[in-house]
Order: C-alpha cells, then sequence, then structure tokens
C-alpha cells in the first residue's frame, strides 16, 4: 500500500493490515452453507441489532430453543446506541449465538482488501467492547464473497457462513408464504436446516417465528446455534466488556 493511501486510511480511523504479497496463495476462509449436526435446524438472523431482538430472544427462550444474530455495526442503525447495546447484551445472557454482518452491510466483493478488513475489524471490536466475545463466524451481506473476502475472514480467524433455506421475509415473500415454506420444509424434512431470517422485519419477529419453531420442533428438530448445528465453538475469544460510552 502507499503510503499516503495508509495516511489515509489512519486519519479516517480505519484500521489498516499489510497486504499479502500474494494474494493467490493466501489462505482461504471455510465456508458453511449448511449444519452438520444431525437433526438440528439453526434459525439465524441477519441486519441487527434492531428493536425486534427482545421479541425475537423472548420467543426463542419460550421454546427452549436458540438462535444465531448476525450484526452489522451501523446498517438499520449504530450497534453503539444505548437500546442497541442492551439488546445485544440481553440476547448473549439468554445464550444465543453473537456473529457478525459486516459494520456498513456493503457488498464485500466490491472492496479491497483494507476495506473489508476494516468492515470485520468494526464489528469484531464492537462485539467485544459490548459483550466480551469475538466472533468466530461472519455472513456476506447479500451472500455476496469472492477470494478476497475469503482471505480477509481466514486472516481474521472466521468462517463464513451462508445458508440453505431463505424465509424470503426481505426479499417480498408475505408472512403467510414464509410460513408455508417452513411448513414445506418441515415436510420435506432435510437432516439439517440452516435458514436465514432478518431481525429488523416485524412479520419475523412476531408471526413466522413462532410458527417456524413449532413446525420445526414439531417435525424433531433441535433448534440450536450455528454453532452447536456445525460442533464448533462460537467465538475465538473472551474479553470483559467495556463500559462506554461507544459511537459509530
Amino acid at each position: 500500500m502507499r503510503l499516503s493511501a495508509t495516511i489515509a486510511l489512519l486519519s479516517a480511523g480505519l484500521a489498516v493490515h499489510a497486504m499479502p504479497a500474494n494474494l493467490k496463495t493466501r489462505q482461504l476462509a471455510q465456508v458453511v452453507t449448511s449444519c452438520s449436526v444431525p437433526n438440528t435446524a439453526a434459525l439465524t438472523f441477519d441486519d441487527g441489532p434492531y428493536q425486534y431482538i427482545h421479541e425475537i430472544t423472548d420467543t426463542l427462550d419460550a421454546a427452549g430453543a436458540k438462535g444465531t444474530f448476525f450484526f452489522n455495526g451501523n446498517n438499520f442503525g449504530c450497534i453503539y446506541d444505548s437500546g442497541n447495546v442492551e439488546g445485544i447484551q440481553y440476547a448473549f445472557q439468554h445464550g444465543h449465538q453473537l456473529a457478525s454482518h459486516t459494520w456498513s452491510h456493503a457488498d464485500l466483493s466490491t472492496l479491497s482488501w483494507d476495506q473489508n478488513h476494516d468492515e470485520f475489524w468494526r464489528v469484531e471490536q464492537a462485539l467485544m467492547r459490548i459483550a466480551g466475545v469475538r466472533p468466530a463466524f461472519m455472513r456476506p451481506p447479500y451472500g455476496s464473497y469472492n477470494d478476497l473476502v475469503l482471505q480477509v475472514a481466514a486472516n481474521r480467524g472466521q468462517k463464513v457462513s451462508l445458508w440453505d433455506f431463505d424465509s424470503g421475509d426481505s426479499t417480498g415473500a408475505s408472512a403467510e408464504q414464509s410460513k408455508q415454506a417452513y411448513s414445506d420444509l418441515a415436510n420435506n424434512h432435510p437432516s439439517t436446516i440452516l435458514a436465514l431470517n432478518h431481525e429488523t422485519q416485524a412479520s419475523t419477529a412476531f408471526d413466522i417465528l413462532p410458527f417456524a419453531i413449532s413446525e420445526l420442533q414439531n417435525a424433531g428438530y433441535n433448534l440450536v446455534t450455528l454453532a452447536e448445528c456445525l460442533g464448533e465453538a462460537p467465538y475465538q475469544s473472551f474479553h470483559t466488556p467495556e463500559s462506554g460510552p461507544f459511537s459509530c
């Protein structure tokens, strides 16, 4: 990287990481597209933290289920807003998994090495500050990635999680259509399920999620976190949370 570019990134408060001399030989992160522990279903929620995190957490808790939240840093709101901080801590304290959806919900495949690192690093820093954990999993916005993104993820010790079922809650499906999709899924009964939902949808929080939990549990699935459905650790490390205040 040129010195002038490095200075510009530093002055903007961005993390600067040395570009590998040969990206083609760089390690690629593992891409997860499905669970591996039989008879498990992982319900995941993208795009938060948002105002429905308590309702989603309480609904999961009431059913003895666990979920995984893929958080942005500054998408529908700043991750450091007091309500968002409290919501993240609430979900974490109730045993749900925290993971990264990167900072700004950008298409990572269009970004540079340093821009990708910054998208990863800012969310890692936020989750370490707020909950004291460094995530072991991330999900690229739009499911969009290339080798550069996988190289950055590997460099940061994270696996890349996609999904094998989309509820359609963010792409125009009605609540009834999403519920029918869950019903069809349960009836087809694949060995495992890795389901994509969105924390920002009221219909998901109040209508689709309770129905999906009932359908999947009645079909005999154990509703667990992403890490549990893979038999892996959810976090790379644990830290002492900070008291803030923070800002985006």
